[in-house]
């Protein structure tokens, strides 16, 4: 029987008023300009960029995933203001945070060694954001987009305690799975 590959990633998907406050404005953007993009996936910090699995075996890469996490300790990080790369993607700010760089380096080498992953460029120039928009972005309006999103920017601290495997289906990533990380207080 053929394999099926799928596409995933590793995140923090952050959960209650952060998902709620950023699918607003996401919604905003929409509703006001059209711009959709930012809506095919939960608001998230990515930790692992796409990579294909065997669909056959995403049981398997729950398993892995769900023993690496339960030795991470949790840590808390913090949302503030709204950033932009170039003209081509808006985001929420992470406050820098040596605790996530950690995470970040420690999934991509498990990636590396134990999935037999590829580490992309965006792997290894770490700079964590949470996007609101991106792709469908006209330069022409951009800074309108950029007001918009700095009036409903972020300024909340979340305690990072779980982490997502996200999978792309129909166009849209949603969360396939969380693993608990250990259960060390912040």
């Amino acid at each position: 029987m053929a394999k099926t590959l799928g596409k995933y990633f590793i995140a923090i998907v952050p959960e209650g008023e952060i998902q709620e406050k950023s699918t607003a404005l996401k919604m905003v953007l929409k509703d006001t300009y059209g711009i959709r993009y930012g809506l095919r996936s939960p608001a998230h910090v990515t930790l692992k960029m796409p990579f294909l699995w065997n669909e056959k075996k995403e049981s398997e890469l729950s398993g892995k995933l769900s023993r690496f996490f339960e030795g991470k300790l949790p840590f808390e990080i913090h949302f503030k203001g709204v950033d932009t790369f170039g003209k081509r993607v808006i985001f929420s700010r992470v406050k820098k945070n040596p605790a996530l760089n950690k995470l970040q380096e420690d999934v991509i080498m498990y990636c590396k060694t134990i999935l037999k992953q590829d580490i992309e460029l965006s792997d290894r120039i770490y700079t964590p954001h949470m996007t609101i928009a991106f792709k469908d972005l006209k330069e022409a309006n951009f800074s309108e987009y950029l007001d918009t999103a700095k009036k409903m920017s972020l300024n909340e601290r979340y305690i990072v305690n779980r982490v997502a495997l996200l999978k792309k289906e129909g166009g849209k990533w949603s969360v396939c799975g969380t693993f608990a990380m250990g259960s060390a207080s912040v």
